[in-house]
């Protein structure tokens, strides 16, 4: 099939459900980066950091035609409008460029995502960075992989990094600079962000959740995310080994991810803040 100026390839719907994420997340990233490279604009959404571009509408209608070619009777949801209910039970969550502003802006941190859930929870997730060739991959009955490596991340040495206190981790995290206005929002980020040992925040979550996936970073926290911005992650540090939760807090709910301690300290912090 042909994507504006860019051919992707007709997957074969003969794949298991892990082999054919792989290949979703890997083709939608190659067509944004290729989309990228010819030139592009964004367009504001929300806010002047809240981007979406022609890159973003394609990957994504790449991926939905995929699905309903392979998947027919699974329904679909995607972050730029992409919606088809099926009779499976099952949903397929998208995620087509995470961390727009920066592919829009020429940075790597960003990357194209994609879960599979039912009424049980999350099934799989699969997230491919394209312009590092990073593709983490797990689920129920999966244990997580880089590149097709084995993640030991949280059982090595005995399961070391899941009794690791969060005061010895660098948390990777995200909040838009309007909610630092809000105090009952900027309260308990403020709380968690001074218990952990170093701060990264990078714009791009489920970058940030395979990375605590695989060690690179040692716990995440955010507030208000939408499913295709967790959902692919959760399943990935799960399947690693690793601990996911949620917390409301004034109103808001917070989702962490890391090491069973840090994940416990993380919400302990934000609901020491708590005030209603």
């Amino acid at each position: 099939m042909t994507t504006g100026r860019h051919s992707t390839v007709d997957l074969d719907p003969s794949l298991d459900d892990f082999a054919l994420a792989s290949a979703l997340v890997r083709e939608a990233g190659q067509l944004a980066l290729l989309m990228r490279m010819g030139g592009l604009q964004g367009e504001a959404k929300t806010s002047v950091s809240d981007v979406v571009t022609a890159a973003d509408h394609a990957a994504e209608a790449y991926v939905l035609e995929q699905l309903r070619r392979c998947r027919p009777d699974d329904s679909i949801l995607g972050e730029e409008g992409a919606s088809v209910a099926g009779s499976s039970g099952r949903t397929w969550v998208i995620d087509p460029v995470d961390g727009t502003y920066n592919f829009l802006n020429g940075s790597t941190y960003w990357c194209s995502a994609l879960a599979l859930k039912n009424s049980d929870g999350v099934l799989l997730g699969a997230i491919f960075q394209a312009e590092e060739d990073k593709l983490w991959l797990g689920g129920l009955d999966r244990p997580a992989t880089l590149n097709g490596e084995l993640l030991g991340t949280f059982t090595a040495d005995g399961g070391a990094r899941n009794v690791e206190a969060l005061d010895q981790l660098g948390a990777a995290t995200y909040i838009h600079p309007a909610w630092l206005a809000d105090p009952m929002c900027a309260m308990p980020w403020h709380a968690a962000a001074t218990s952990a040992a170093a701060l990264r925040m990078l714009g791009s979550g489920s970058c940030d959740l395979g990375r605590v996936a695989d060690g690179e970073l040692g716990c995440w926290f955010q507030h208000s995310c939408p499913e295709w911005d967790w959902l692919p992650g959760h399943a990935i540090v799960t399947a690693a080994g690793g601990v996911t939760d949620t917390v409301s807090v004034n109103g808001l709910t917070w989702y962490l991810a890391g090491g069973a301690t840090a994940v416990r300290e993380l919400r302990g912090a934000l609901t020491s803040a708590s005030v209603t």
